[in-house]
């Protein structure tokens, strides 16, 4: 079973002291099944970058030697665009960022990691699982 690491989670490893409960959970998973989205890695960069915070890069960078990055591809985008046009239709849409996460996650058919339950749980077929909890 593979886990999509979403934004939450992989900031919860970069802090100073890293989220135990994130770390633990992170050593049950072989590095193979561990992936993350061209989407967070994106949000991460600019998150360090406006901080002003080239230590925090350069972990985001070793995060990535190990976690795969897998980007928003033709795949993904179909499932974006059913996914968007259902919630709009349901009046329950969800963020364009977040939707993306959520599009990758299903065509890539991963779980999910995430510590924002409220916002995905709108997305049907979505496999959630929260280690911050």
């Amino acid at each position: 079973m593979g886990y999509l690491l979403d934004t939450d989670i992989i900031s919860a490893v970069l802090r100073p002291r890293p989220d135990l409960r994130v770390v633990r959970s992170l050593a049950t998973v072989p590095p193979s099944d561990q992936f993350t989205s061209a989407i967070t890695l994106g949000e991460l960069v600019f998150g360090a970058i406006r901080k002003g915070r080239d230590d925090l890069l350069e972990r985001i960078e070793q995060v990535v030697e190990v976690v795969s990055v897998l980007p928003f591809d033709e795949s993904a985008a179909h499932t974006f665009g059913r996914l968007k046009a259902q919630l709009e239709q349901d009046g329950t849409p969800l963020a364009e960022p977040d939707l993306r996460i959520a599009a990758i996650a299903l065509s890539a058919e991963l779980t999910l990691v995430t510590g924002n339950e409220r916002h995905f749980a709108r997305v049907p077929g979505l496999v959630i699982e929260n280690w911050l909890a």
